[in-house]
């Protein structure tokens, strides 16, 4: 896929040589008839980035639509491109026998475009996730769930939003340095009764995605993000999440588990500068910092 650099240089390239007659063939319908097939394409799904993305992942694999096995949601109006829910539903419990494996999170046009790749397990007892994100312009967002059989299930919605990946963050460097790597664990919903439990794990992080810049200091602000977040449940795993810049900043994830009887969710996280965060929480002790 050409680099968010290549394309901003190709794109100021053409505009030198429209503004100095470079281009006389150019007519205004023209420009106008390629701006309205690259919307439709962008609605449809038939883009040069997702036939890029599609290559890197999963090679030549079929991929289904996703009804019946996943459901992606996303706010029909957007306020913060930095901060926008996106949640994807498990159509179906995980079974030992079937259940979903992985979720890639892919949002097209952004410059990293591989939002985040899930992990999954049976003893998620069912397949949910929300988080948030950035989206950097018009963009098709999609949910392309495996299963435990190899399948792939893809879901997508269209988002109107521009600017969230170089949006400035909502607290200053120091702020950010003093609450690093903080976290806190949210009970939603008790285990009981055979039906799974429902929490929240975030931490405190800038999530810096290398396009944003420092008014203060005037200078870009290098990328700076969480990279690795795993949670377990005594010994076994219960999430395993590979982020990217795409998510928001102090990243926030829903997910369920099983009930497995006293003991801690411990959760790992990691970000893109070797530092490591550790904390364990009481499972069912309500909303732990």
């Amino acid at each position: 896929m050409p680099s968010f650099a290549k394309i901003l240089g190709a794109s100021a390239a053409l505009g030198l040589m429209l503004a100095a007659g470079g281009i006389p063939s150019v007519r205004a319908a023209d420009i106008w008839d390629q701006e309205r097939t690259n919307a439709e394409g962008l609605v449809k799904g038939e883009t040069p980035a997702w036939d890029n993305i599609r290559k890197q992942l999963f090679a030549d694999k079929e991929i289904a639509e996703a009804v019946g096995v996943i459901t992606l949601e996303a706010p029909p109006r957007v306020t913060d491109a930095a901060f926008i829910p996106i949640t994807v539903s498990a159509d179906k419990p995980q079974t030992p026998d079937k259940y979903l494996k992985t979720i890639y999170l892919v949002i097209d046009e952004n410059p990293s475009p591989i939002a985040a790749v899930f992990h999954f397990t049976p003893d998620n007892g069912i397949a949910n996730i929300s988080t948030r994100v950035r989206i950097d312009s018009f963009t098709n967002v999609r949910a392309i769930a495996e299963t435990n059989d190899g399948k792939l299930y893809m879901a997508k919605v269209f988002l109107k939003a521009a600017g969230g990946c170089s949006a400035p963050s909502l607290s200053d460097s120091d702020e950010a340095r003093a609450s690093l790597g903080k976290m806190k664990m949210n009970f939603i919903k008790a285990a009981a009764s055979g039906q799974p439990g429902e929490a929240q794990i975030l931490v405190n992080h800038p999530n810096y995605t290398g396009f944003q810049f420092d008014q203060v200091a005037r200078r870009a602000i290098p990328a700076e993000f969480v990279n690795s977040v795993e949670v377990t449940y005594g010994d076994k795993k219960i999430l395993s999440v590979e982020p990217g810049i795409s998510i928001s900043e102090n990243p926030s994830f829903f997910f369920y588990y099983r009930d497995r009887g006293p003991g801690d969710l411990k959760a790992v996280i990691k970000d893109s500068e070797g530092r490591v965060f550790e904390k364990s929480f009481p499972v069912g002790d309500g909303a732990n910092g």
